[in-house]
């Protein structure tokens, strides 16, 4: 062994002596072990193995001076005297060498138990702690029992223990080890001054954490007991009164371990805390309950204009106030902190200088002792403002920082590119001339939509100013871009009802919840919706489909796919034929586990539950958008972005969408007073019971479940992600959705395809909250894809929701409701009007958004055909499908 134990000596004064001593970084390690004019220099190291030879048996107590003095013996080969002396200059290592023979295994055994002490564990707040085992300095000026009753009291303990005879060993081991326990022989002053070595310690930085314990003589019968005042002036921590038991002294070490040496370790950690702290970029001022300044942190000066020194012990009150502040606003602030509560809101301070700033303020009271508040804790940022621009660049001049904001401005102007220029970027022609100018390409239009979201604008502005910004504007902006993108924000404000009756009226049923309601009415299903499905046919086989449907599922893979034609010779059952077909294609039951019989029983339960007698939504609807979806899963970026569960989410999902949909919107269901709108409180009524349906179907019969055989994690996760899509394709949050896909998936990724040289990350296609956007574009572009569709789909799903619509309205007059889509009237609608209004408002800018991703020129065509063929029929004021000619 390297570092093993020592025991003192009566014959050595002026050194120290060192239990596993590993850590020492002293370069001394050599000097004498004699006394007299041979004798070591005050302060030098002796690492020695006397103790080696000591064989320990706590049942006898600590070995007597006597028995170590001829273990010393022993081990320098000497027979004679105490007084013998080993060479000058021999090391440790080479007198340990003449007795690891007779000593080795006690001396392993010895150094293992002190080494295998567990580090100790220790919280403060949030952080966890890891402390190693306690160092302890015992200064004493020669050996006997009490010194004795403390070393072997460390080696009880596991505390790595040092001893110096002198007080400059002293101080210099100290500052060597930086020892969190120091033990001062206090009871006779005629070897050394114990205060005068306590101060001399205390007056060393590392000495701020170190707890120091005096051993007293104790008191005479008739002497009153001494005052402890005199040794806390000093710089001790604690008086101990002399007991040379072992275990009076390891009681004693244990409890400063568990008391002072412990809050002390706590307090030291604090250190890493104010590190933080004094390198925030954002100011941080602590005050006491009483509003007195404690803490300010170096941006905080700099925000401010003063030096720490003139703030620290100053109420807030002695400070300058801006008047630009309203009357009662630090009235409101400290009523609401005063009762524990976070305060947060603009606020005008005034610099040094008396210049104003504006701020966002933001003060969390702290909670102490006795649960009441002991500080508050400011977090400042300067607002946006020309002013606090102003201000900012006269902080960075005064701080002489000109050349890193300018580096770093050009740094953020690089990273802004990805605002796009759209005027930069060419247009492509179109077969229809009313669209020549308007919707290509479709990454153009991302940049300029035509109905625009307050927020939408709100981002343009934002990434405009940040371009000539200082670099703290751009930063403070680039946070503010952060937390725009990902609130609820995103709806656009409707113009007034004059402008376009249509659209007005369209927008308002899809995207309101019943805000119009009337009370006393109730509508109630017709239909039972859980329809049992044991009275369905058995299901078919692969080998049962007829001729004429295969032969129609062979191009279901085309968007030119005609899901009318199958809805005739499947006599209103599409929805099973079609979903064998695709949902093979993709290997669904394998990824679920389960049969083909189990999927197509599954398939007749959800379609039984679609509604033949609507219109429009029903199970060719349901086939249609499961058709769309497939399509869109087969094109290479979006193949690239998902994961095969996204993709069979996906198709369930879309399978499942509307399922049991009335043929109402969630505007008549609330408006009536359903018993869906009242169970899940008028929000997202539909979409809510569809999943939520869905799954009570598919779980309650075994024959049906075709999530039976896969594990729980991913059974929660399918879920999850079904649910979600289904929610998406609720009509109040389409713009947020819209919105959300274009600043998170479109704007990144046009400024890679521009090869911008921005410091920012790509784009993250494949990160979970990206996935998730793309899945609800697509179900969202699925479900409304009818403008996309050839002509004639486009003409008979046009006919189909208008109808829907007309006996919706109908039912309203019928039942004294409100009327949520008056233009809706089938003896006055113009359903050109209508589908250019809902093009206009929807569907445009999404499929413009989601072409720029999945790349849809067949489908953008459609649109722009179909939109010709829309607005030709208004401009020559028919309000039916096609020209009477056509007819």
């Amino acid at each position: 062994m390297d570092h093993p134990r020592c025991w003192p000596s009566t014959r050595q004064s002026g050194v120290i002596y060192c239990r596993d001593s590993d850590e020492s970084n002293s370069p001394c390690h050599i000097t004498s072990v004699s006394q007299g004019p041979a004798a070591p220099q005050p302060g030098l190291f002796v690492q020695t193995d006397a103790a080696d030879a000591v064989p320990r048996s706590r049942a006898s107590g600590p070995p007597s001076a006597a028995r170590v003095r001829r273990a010393r013996r022993a081990e320098l080969g000497s027979g004679s005297s105490t007084d013998s002396a080993a060479p000058t200059g021999t090391t440790c290592r080479g007198r340990r060498r003449h007795c690891c023979s007779s000593a080795e295994a006690e001396t392993q055994t010895n150094y293992s138990n002190v080494k295998q002490v567990s580090p100790a564990e220790v919280r403060i707040g949030p952080m966890r702690l890891t402390q190693d085992p306690i160092q302890v300095l015992l200064i004493f000026a020669k050996e006997d029992s009490q010194s004795d009753g403390f070393w072997w009291a460390c080696d009880r303990a596991g505390f790595r223990c040092n001893i110096a005879r002198t007080p400059e060993s002293a101080l210099e081991c100290f500052l060597d080890k930086h020892h969190e326990i120091i033990v001062i022989d206090h009871r006779q002053s005629r070897n050394f001054d114990a205060e005068a070595v306590c101060r001399s310690i205390r007056a060393t930085n590392p000495s701020e954490h170190t707890v120091i314990l005096a051993v007293v003589s104790q008191a005479s019968g008739d002497h009153e007991e001494a005052s402890v005042l005199p040794l806390l002036h000093a710089g001790f921590n604690r008086r101990f009164v002399e007991n040379s038991s072992i275990t009076a002294c390891y009681n004693e070490l244990i409890q400063i371990e568990h008391g002072e040496v412990r809050s002390q370790f706590k307090l030291r950690a604090c250190n890493s805390v104010f590190t933080a702290l004094d390198h925030c970029h954002e100011a941080i001022e602590i005050t006491s309950d009483e509003h007195v300044i404690q803490y300010v942190n170096p941006a905080f000066e700099r925000m401010m204009g003063y030096h720490k020194g003139e703030l620290l012990g100053k109420e807030l009150a002695e400070l300058p106030k801006s008047d630009k502040n309203r009357a009662d606003l630090l009235d409101t602030i400290n009523t609401c902190i005063k009762k524990g509560k976070e305060w947060q809101g603009v606020y005008y301070a005034r610099r040094k200088s008396g210049d104003s700033i504006q701020q966002h303020v933001k003060i969390t009271p702290v909670i102490g002792q006795g649960g009441k508040i002991r500080h508050f804790v400011s977090l400042k940022k300067l607002c946006c403002t020309t002013d606090n621009n102003k201000q900012i660049h006269k902080i960075h001049r005064d701080s002489g920082d000109n050349s890193q904001t300018e580096s770093h401005s050009l740094r953020y102007k690089n990273r802004r590119r990805e605002s796009i220029d759209v005027k930069s970027i060419s247009s492509r022609g179109s077969d229809a001339p009313s669209l020549q100018n308007r919707r290509y390409p479709s990454m153009a239009r991302i940049h300029s939509m035509t109905i625009e979201a307050p927020i939408t604008k709100v981002i343009n502005i934002i990434n405009a100013a940040q371009e000539n910004s200082p670099v703290t504007v751009a930063e403070a902006l680039d946070r503010v871009l952060e937390i725009l993108r990902t609130t609820e924000l995103y709806s656009p404000q409707l113009g007034t009802k004059d402008e376009d009756p249509h659209t007005s009226d369209l927008v308002g049923g899809l995207m309101t919840d019943g805000l119009r309601r009337l009370s006393g009415n109730e509508y109630v299903f017709t239909k039972n919706v859980h329809q049992s499905h044991s009275h369905l046919a058995m299901p078919i086989t692969i080998n049962d489909v007829p001729p004429c449907i295969a032969q129609l599922l062979d191009n279901e893979e085309s968007w030119e796919f005609n899901i009318f034609e199958l809805e005739a010779v499947t006599h209103k059952r599409p929805l099973v034929y079609l979903g064998l077909k695709v949902f093979s294609r993709f290997g669904v039951c394998e990824f679920l586990h389960c049969s083909e019989t189990t999927l197509r029983a599954w398939l007749q339960v959800i379609e039984a539950n679609y509604h033949s007698s609507n219109a429009y939504h029903n199970s060719t609807h349901a086939a249609d958008v499961l058709h769309a979806t497939a399509f869109f899963l087969g094109k290479e970026r979006v193949k690239g972005s998902l994961d095969q569960l996204d993709e069979v989410a996906a198709l369930i999902a879309a399978t499942v969408h509307d399922v049991d949909h009335p043929g109402r919107t969630n505007s008549f269901l609330c408006n009536a007073g359903s018993e869906l709108a009242v169970l899940y409180n008028d929000t997202a009524v539909l979409e809510s019971h569809h999943t939520a349906l869905a799954f009570q179907l598919t779980v309650k019969d075994n024959k049906c479940n075709i999530f039976k055989n896969i594990d729980r994690n991913h059974y929660r996760t399918l879920r999850q992600a079904i649910i979600d899509m289904v929610l998406a394709t609720e009509m109040t949050k389409h713009f947020e959705h819209v919105n959300k896909f274009v600043n998170s998936i479109n704007k990144p990724m046009a400024a890679e395809t521009e090869g911008s040289d921005c410091e920012c990350n790509p784009i993250g296609k494949n990160l979970p909250e990206n996935q998730i956007l793309i899945k609800r574009m697509m179900i969202k572009c699925a479900d409304v894809a009818n403008p996309c569709r050839p002509l004639d789909l486009c003409i008979e799903w046009a006919g189909r929701i208008s109808e829907e619509y007309f006996a919706q309205t109908d039912e309203e007059k019928r039942q004294g409701l409100p009327v949520v889509m008056p233009v809706f009237d089938r003896n006055t609608c113009s359903i050109p009007k209508s589908q250019i209004s809902f093009i206009d408002y929807f569907i445009t800018d999404m499929f413009d958004a989601w072409d720029a991703f999945a790349h849809l020129p067949a489908l953008m065509q459609h649109l722009a055909n179909n939109y010709k063929h829309w607005k030709t029929l208004d401009d020559l004021k028919c309000k039916s499908l096609r020209l009477p000619s056509d007819n």
